[in-house]
């Protein structure tokens, strides 16, 4: 379905272009008249929220030995980048289609694409009350958890795994809420050995889903 809307999103920037190119085209040849109006094809950018049964996909990246034990839970290949990781219940995932030409004023840039989803989730988690930080190396959202023996550590609440095809996004992001974290002992998750992961009821936050979403929709902000 997202493959789709990529490709009507590819093919209505294709016809703004021709659209420019037909109206220079025009001005050049009868500069006395005005161009011919410029047909609406835009797309709106879209995000997606909503959650997946329990399952597994593997990123671009992903290695058979980082997949330690799916027992039952299917597992997906998709396009989107980096490694192994989970999807179910509880867990809030965004689906982002967007043209980045348009979102970045026509320099369009992949890193800083992501970096603006790693903010837009930190201001998210922060109006729930939860301090996320980045990490150097390691694409998403980290927050502090107390390990057993009572020292802070971090954990991994929020992944990103995009895919970028003519600077048109696909995939997205998920946001762990309330879903049950021992999932992730089948994968080494986004394959980060020894990586904790936390979600906001771990921490004691107990907001809902709706919550959430509201807060996700708050912070998104576009630079």
């Amino acid at each position: 379905m997202m493959d789709q809307e990529v490709e009507a999103l590819l093919a209505a920037r294709k016809r703004r272009e021709q659209a420019v190119d037909t109206a220079g085209d025009s001005a050049d040849t009868a500069s006395r008249q005005p161009p011919p109006p410029m047909p609406d094809h835009k797309i709106d950018q879209q995000i997606w929220l909503l959650e997946h049964p329990p399952l597994y996909t593997a990123g671009s990246s992903a290695r058979p030995e980082e997949l330690l034990n799916p027992g039952d839970l299917p597992v997906y290949p998709t396009g989107r980048g980096g490694k192994y990781t989970w999807h179910g219940p509880g867990q809030r995932i965004a689906y982002l289609l967007l043209d980045l030409k348009e979102l970045q004023g026509g320099q369009p840039d992949l890193k800083a694409f992501v970096r603006m989803l790693e903010d837009w989730l930190i201001r998210a988690i922060g109006l729930l009350g939860v301090r996320g930080y980045r990490r150097d190396g390691q694409i998403g959202v980290w927050v502090d958890r107390p390990s057993p023996m009572g020292a802070m550590q971090p954990a991994k609440i929020a992944a990103i795994g995009v895919r970028v095809r003519q600077w048109v996004s696909s995939h997205g992001i998920a946001l762990n809420v309330h879903n049950n974290l021992l999932s992730y002992q089948g994968i080494i998750p986004c394959g980060i050995h020894g990586a904790g992961v936390t979600s906001l009821h771990d921490l004691g936050v107990m907001v809902s889903m709706d919550e959430v979403d509201g807060a996700l929709k708050a912070a998104w902000q576009i630079p």
